[in-house]
């Protein structure tokens, strides 16, 4: 079995398309995103449709992710995610500012008989995943980690935000001061390649953002093989 972990798709199921067919899963090989799937980009539902269409899906949720389930009042407070809430199974539409991101981030193109499959393939997912190579664990979450505080003690807010450390002078990134044991692999801060950081010759962590939706690549990586998977962006459409 093969465990791809993708960026920040934000819309872009285009590109999403083309990476499925690059990286040819198989029915026993399981892809995780990191989280942000909708906001920004052109096409919301195109990307939802591509992923419940996988048999082995799994996602962390990020801030946009977030931002939805809190205006539905479905979200927990738990980073494992485990005191979310459904939908009522009688809701069939959404006002259109409950499906607004963070910020206020608006969602494009969507039908609003859509609109609850959306907020419905959210509900009751976790904040961060654990697992295990032969190369050693793994940890995935939407943003980041704050060095010496347990994933399952991190609020929320934090898994979905961090970027930086701001108590530590010169303001470093988080990953600059994360030394392991776990790979950690994440997204929200966009880069034009992915960033890492290294303890010793191990990577430690890895950042798959690489802004699809602002004009650069869609990124993959397959946590068994270290193999990176690629796709350009269509346009800037953000």
């Amino acid at each position: 079995m093969n465990t791809w972990v993708i960026g920040d798709i934000h819309g872009c199921a285009l590109e999403l398309h083309e990476l499925l067919e690059k990286i040819q899963l198989r029915p026993e090989d399981r892809f995780i995103s990191v989280g942000d799937l909708y906001h920004r980009g052109p096409d919301p539902v195109g990307v939802l449709d591509l992923l419940s269409s996988l048999s082995n899906f799994d996602l962390v949720l990020g801030n946009h992710e977030r931002a939805m389930l809190k205006r539905a009042g479905i979200a927990g407070a738990l980073a494992d995610g485990s005191d979310g809430q459904e939908i009522d199974p009688g809701v069939e539409v959404l006002a259109f500012p409950l499906l607004s991101g963070d910020g206020q981030t608006a969602i494009l193109n969507v039908d609003p008989s859509r609109s609850v499959d959306l907020v419905r393939f959210l509900q009751k997912s976790p904040y961060f995943l654990r697992g295990n190579t032969e190369d050693g664990a793994w940890l995935i979450v939407h943003a980041g980690v704050i060095p010496g505080v347990p994933v399952e003690e991190t609020l929320p807010r934090d898994l979905c935000h961090i970027r930086r450390l701001s108590h530590l002078p010169g303001n470093p990134y988080w990953y600059e001061h994360w030394t392991g044991p776990e790979l950690v692999l994440f997204g929200h801060t966009p880069s034009s390649s992915p960033r890492t950081q290294f303890q010793g010759d191990r990577l430690v962590a890895l950042g798959l953002d690489t802004g699809c939706v602002y004009g650069g690549t869609l990124t993959a990586y397959c946590l068994e093989s270290g193999e990176m998977a690629t796709i350009k962006a269509k346009k800037r459409w953000a």
